[in-house]
C-alpha cells in the first residue's frame, strides 16, 4: 500500500475510538448505570429490565454478518455511517418513549446500529495501517475504556441537575454524540484501496463460506468467543464474589475503577507490542495473564489476591480483546476483512450471550462464585491451547490468494 495516499492516522483513529465509544459504551455500558432510574420512573419490572439488556444483545448477534457483508460490499465508512445513524435515531427514541413495546424496539435498534458500525470500523482501520494494525485497534478499545470512565462521572452530574429526567438527558446528550461521530467519520475517513466492489465484480461476500469455514478463523473465533464469555462473567459476577466474600462494596468498587484506569493503556500497549514481538507471541501471553488472574481468587478470597486479580485483569483483559481482534485480520486479504472480523465477533456475542447464563445456573446450583470462575477458567486454558496453534499459523493468508506484504508484515512467524 502507498503509504502516501493514506488519510491522517490520528484522525482516523480517534474516529475509531469514538464510534467504539457511542455503540459500545453509550449503547450497551451505559444502561446498567441509567437502568435504576429508568426503571423507577417507567414501572418497569426486574424481568422487563432484564430483557431490554438482552435485546440490545440479540440484536448485535443477529445482524453482525450482516454488518460484515454490508462493509464489503458498500465500504465500510458508508457501513459505520449508517451504523452510528441508526443507534442515534435508537438514543433518540429513548429519550422521549414510555412504552414498553417502543423501548425494546429501541434497544434492539441500538444492536443492529451497532453490528453495522463496530467491526467495519475494526477493519477499515486494520486495512489503513496493516504493519501497526495491533496498535490502531488497541487505541481504539482505549476509547472504550475512556467512555466507561466517562459515563461513571457523568450520569451522576446529570441527575444533580436534572434529578428524575437525567435518564433521558443523557440518551438524549448520546444521540447528539452519535450525529456528531457520524458527521467526522464522513468528513474525514474514507474507505481503503479495494474494500468497495466495482460494478460487475464478484462481491467478497460471495466467497464468506471460505472464511466461516477455514480452520484459522474457526480456532480465532473460538479463542475470541472464549475471551467474550470470561470477560462478560467477570464484569458480571466478580464485585458481587468480593462482596459476598466479607469485602466492603466500596472496595469493590475502588478496584473495579483501578482496573478500568489500566485497561485504558492496555490495548494499545500490547498492541503495539504485537506488531513488534508478534501477534501469537503476545495474545498467548495476555491470555496466560488473565487465566492467573480469574484462577487467583479461587486459592483464597482474601482481598490481596481480589486485589491482584483486578491489577492483573487492568493490566492484560483489553490486550487480549485487541490482540484477537488484530489475529482475526491478519487472516485475510484486505477486501474480506470485513466478513472476517464478523464472523469472529459473531462468537464473541454468542460466548457473552450464554456467559451469564450459564455461570448464574452454575453460582444457583453450587451456591458458590467459585463453581462460575472454575468454569471460565477451565474454558481460558481451552483460549491458551487454540492461542499457541495461532502462533504457529502460516504467514500466507487464509483467504485472498498469495501472501500480500500488506495483510502479513504485522503478523509472526
Amino acid at each position: 500500500m502507498d503509504t502516501t495516499t493514506r488519510p491522517n492516522a490520528v484522525l482516523t483513529v480517534l474516529c475509531g475510538a469514538f464510534t467504539g465509544l457511542v455503540v459500545i459504551v453509550f449503547a450497551r455500558l451505559a444502561f446498567g448505570v441509567l437502568l435504576p432510574p429508568m426503571r423507577a420512573d417507567l414501572g418497569l419490572t426486574y424481568q422487563q429490565a432484564g430483557t431490554l439488556g438482552t435485546v440490545t444483545a440479540l440484536g448485535y448477534l443477529l445482524f453482525v454478518l450482516a454488518g460484515g457483508a454490508a462493509a464489503a460490499r458498500w465500504g465500510p465508512r458508508r457501513a459505520v455511517v449508517f451504523g452510528l445513524i441508526t443507534v442515534g435515531i435508537g438514543f433518540a427514541g429513548l429519550s422521549v418513549a414510555t412504552a414498553y413495546p417502543a423501548l425494546l424496539a429501541l434497544k434492539a435498534l441500538l444492536g443492529f446500529g451497532t453490528a453495522f458500525s463496530f467491526a467495519p470500523m475494526v477493519s477499515l482501520l486494520a486495512a489503513w495501517y496493516p504493519e501497526k494494525r495491533g496498535f490502531v485497534i488497541g487505541c481504539m478499545s482505549a476509547g472504550i475504556g475512556v467512555g466507561t470512565l466517562l459515563i461513571g462521572f457523568l450520569v451522576p452530574w446529570l441527575q444533580t441537575l436534572f434529578g428524575d429526567a437525567a435518564w433521558r438527558v443523557s440518551w438524549g446528550l448520546f444521540a447528539a454524540a452519535a450525529a456528531a461521530v457520524a458527521t467526522l467519520v464522513i468528513i474525514v475517513v474514507r474507505d481503503p484501496p479495494g474494500s468497495r466492489i466495482a460494478a460487475g465484480e464478484r462481491p467478497p461476500s460471495a466467497e464468506k463460506w471460505l472464511i466461516y469455514r477455514h480452520p484459522r478463523m474457526l480456532i480465532v473465533g473460538s479463542v475470541y468467543g472464549l475471551i467474550g464469555l470470561t470477560y462478560i462473567v467477570q464484569a458480571v459476577f466478580m464485585v458481587s464474589f468480593v462482596v459476598e466474600s466479607g469485602h466492603p462494596e466500596r472496595t469493590a468498587g475502588q478496584l473495579l475503577a483501578m482496573m478500568g484506569l489500566l485497561s485504558v493503556a492496555a490495548g494499545p500497549a500490547w498492541g503495539m507490542l504485537s506488531d513488534h514481538w508478534g501477534r501469537g507471541n503476545a495474545l498467548l501471553t495476555a491470555m496466560v495473564l488473565v487465566t492467573i488472574a480469574t484462577m487467583l481468587p479461587l486459592i483464597d478470597q482474601t482481598l490481596l489476591m481480589f486485589f491482584l486479580h483486578y491489577l492483573i485483569m487492568g493490566c492484560a483483559v483489553n490486550g487480549s480483546f485487541a490482540l484477537i481482534q488484530a489475529s482475526s485480520t491478519d487472516q485475510v486479504a484486505p477486501r474480506y476483512i470485513p466478513i472476517a472480523f464478523s464472523f469472529s465477533t459473531l462468537v464473541f456475542a454468542a460466548g457473552q450471550f450464554v456467559g451469564p447464563a450459564i455461570a448464574g445456573w452454575l453460582i444457583e446450583t453450587t451456591g458458590d462464585f467459585r463453581a462460575a470462575f472454575l468454569f471460565t477458567t477451565a474454558g481460558l486454558i481451552v483460549g491458551c491451547i487454540l492461542t499457541a496453534w495461532i502462533r504457529r499459523f502460516p504467514r500466507e493468508l487464509a483467504v485472498g490468494g498469495p501472501p500480500q506484504s500488506e495483510a502479513s508484515t504485522a503478523r509472526d512467524g
